[in-house]
C-alpha cells in the first residue's frame, strides 16, 4: 500500500523527492500518512479534495485482499 501511494503522489507532485509516506498497522487497520511539500498540497488534494478522494479510493479497492481497513491522511511538513 505505501508503496502505491508513493507512486501516486510523485506523478502529481513538483518535488517528488520531498514525498514522504509512513505506514503504521495493527490487527484491524492500516494508517498510510502522506506529507509532500508545502508547495505541492492543492496538487495532491485538487479541487474539493476530489485528488485526495481518488487516492483513498484507489488504495481502498486495492486493500480488498486484506481484512483490514485502510486509512490515508495527507499531512503537511510545516
Amino acid at each position: 500500500m505505501k508503496e502505491l501511494v508513493e507512486v501516486i503522489a510523485r506523478a502529481l507532485v513538483d518535488h517528488p523527492d520531498q514525498v514522504v509516506v509512513t505506514e503504521s498497522e495493527d490487527d484491524r487497520a492500516i494508517r498510510l500518512v502522506l506529507s509532500v511539500d508545502p508547495s505541492d498540497m492543492g496538487k495532491v488534494i485538487g479541487k474539493q479534495g476530489r485528488i485526495a478522494k481518488a487516492i483513498r479510493t484507489v488504495v481502498k479497492s486495492a486493500a480488498t485482499d486484506t481484512d483490514k481497513k485502510v486509512f490515508v491522511d495527507i499531512e503537511d511538513k510545516d
